[in-house]
């Protein structure tokens, strides 16, 4: 296949095989994975891809202390993976219900099924959008980004901080994000999910996700309103007015503002779905 049909300035496509295929990414190199965004506009800057599906990294992973998802795993591979289901070298225990945010988080976003089979949870969290689905549910599980960095080096940050704003993070000339790994302790959180939109099939205009934990901490995470995720924590679900500070509290500058809601509006409508959010967690047994 030839990747360079619609980019006409690409010259060279390189299949990293090692990590130390991954030589000149910058400013006219880019990685290649699902290229789903790559290829929707023109990429005048750019004159060399590094595909790096190549390095064969299982889509996910069971160690000794949580999930490890690789950069490469496709959307619908992230959504597929519910409790009991092998997905790559994983097979999903029982008692992770926070697992459920991941095709919650999918489902968030306004793609294809065509989209999922190539789309992956690299591209989705690096492209850095208020409404990446996939951003959300991590961030909202506390999971952590391994990057790697083109010295040789690696380095690992929360991805609650990875995001700066809209396409904007992190990451310096050179580096690729490896993969992202979520605790054991989230992915047995209780969890609770609420989105608006101002259309059925739209562009997400609020997104909040929440989740308990066993010893009652509690986060509530929102996205799709704001320019970067944002992450409330409290040490047990909060009632109604806690919420309504907490959100009240936040700087009017990150309210996002685009075709898709107006920040008066997000605002509003984050407030009531947190609220929403917390009520679930709050209740005996719901959320799992």
């Amino acid at each position: 296949m030839r990747w360079d049909v619609d980019l006409d300035t690409i010259r060279e496509v390189v299949v990293a095989r090692e990590r130390a295929d991954l030589v000149g990414l910058g400013q006219t190199c880019a990685v290649l994975a699902g290229g789903t965004f790559l290829f929707s506009e023109p990429q005048l800057r750019l004159e060399r891809l590094i595909d790096i599906t190549g390095l064969g990294w299982p889509a996910l992973l069971e160690t000794a202390d949580g999930l490890e998802i690789a950069a490469t795993c496709t959307l619908s591979e992230f959504a597929g993976a519910t409790r009991g289901r092998e997905v790559g070298r994983a097979v999903l225990r029982e008692d992770w219900p926070g697992t459920t945010l991941f095709a919650q988080g999918c489902r968030a976003l306004l793609a294809s099924h065509k989209i999922w089979r190539s789309a992956t949870v690299g591209g989705n969290i690096c492209l850095s959008l208020p409404a990446g689905g996939v951003l959300a549910a991590l961030t909202a599980l506390d999971a952590v980004a391994s990057i790697w960095s083109p010295d040789g080096t690696d380095r690992r940050i929360p991805l609650r901080d990875f995001v700066l704003g809209p396409e904007s993070n992190v990451l310096a000339p050179g580096e690729i994000l490896r993969s992202v790994h979520v605790p054991t302790r989230t992915l047995r959180a209780r969890t609770a999910f609420r989105k608006i939109a101002l259309a059925p099939f739209g562009r997400s205009g609020a997104v909040v996700m929440g989740r308990r934990e066993a010893d009652d901490r509690t986060a509530i995470t929102i996205t799709g309103a704001t320019t970067r995720p944002v992450v409330l924590d409290f040490p047990a679900p909060p009632d109604p007015d806690g919420v309504a500070t907490a959100v009240a509290a936040l700087d009017p500058a990150l309210w996002f503002d685009d075709p898709h809601g107006a920040p008066d509006w997000r605002r509003h409508v984050t407030g009531v779905l947190a609220r929403e959010v917390a009520d679930e967690l709050r209740a005996d047994g719901s959320g799992t």
